[in-house]
């Protein structure tokens, strides 16, 4: 999908979730925000950036099908650590296909699904707020379920992080959501996905706000 079609798909999924938006916007409001935790980038973001890398990575241009997985809407706020919001931060996602299966030339489990985009980006609103239409994530051999992230704040180190879902069995076993240590650093990076019927039937919708503080990484 073009970039053009993805910042219009991007309005029209705000409208739909602008409450939801708007409601979590009270809890940015305390005084101090734990920063979003810093993790490894890993081993497979894109080693060359697809032509098609919008906001929607379930819609390929070109493509008659869309992805195969479980539908989701993601969305969230870049904030500070005051809980002030931060426009024009570039955010940046990575994921394995339905079959957990990277657009990477080392993912050696075979071909990865040709109708999910594997890579998208956007750009947050004077609002700080974001938003993806992407799939479910999965787990593969020896990882749950997870979203990796990059956030580009002008003036501000980049955050490399990684997004989970709350309360999925396989985090107990996965050696880089434990070594966040506390449970309150995990919560941080866990989503929980909901029914999102304002959406479409059958669609589910998760918030992810990000933090941008000393847990950074510049490089």
């Amino acid at each position: 999908m073009s970039r053009n079609d993805g910042l219009t798909r991007r309005s029209v999924v705000g409208g739909l979730l602008g409450g939801a938006v708007l409601s979590a916007s009270g809890r940015a409001s305390a005084a101090s925000l734990m920063a979003t935790p810093f993790q490894n980038q890993g081993p497979f973001y894109p080693m060359e950036l697809p032509l098609d890398r919008d906001n929607d990575l379930v819609q390929v241009t070109g493509r008659p099908t869309r992805a195969a997985g479980e539908l989701v809407h993601l969305f969230g706020r870049v904030l500070d650590t005051s809980g002030g919001t931060i426009s024009d931060a570039k955010v940046e996602i990575w994921q394995c296909d339905s079959k957990g299966r990277y657009h990477h030339p080392r993912d050696f489990n075979g071909p990865a699904d040709p109708d999910f985009q594997g890579y998208g980006t956007t750009l947050s609103d004077h609002a700080g707020a974001w938003r993806f239409r992407t799939i479910k994530p999965v787990p593969y051999t020896g990882r749950t379920p997870h979203i990796h992230f990059i956030v580009s704040v002008p003036g501000a180190p980049r955050l490399t992080t990684q997004m989970y879902l709350k309360g999925h069995p396989q985090n107990n076993g996965d050696h880089l959501f434990q070594s966040l240590g506390s449970q309150r650093l995990q919560a941080s990076v866990s989503v929980a996905f909901k029914p999102a019927p304002k959406i479409a039937p059958g669609v589910q919708a998760g918030n992810f706000d990000i933090v941008i503080g000393g847990n950074t990484s510049a490089g």
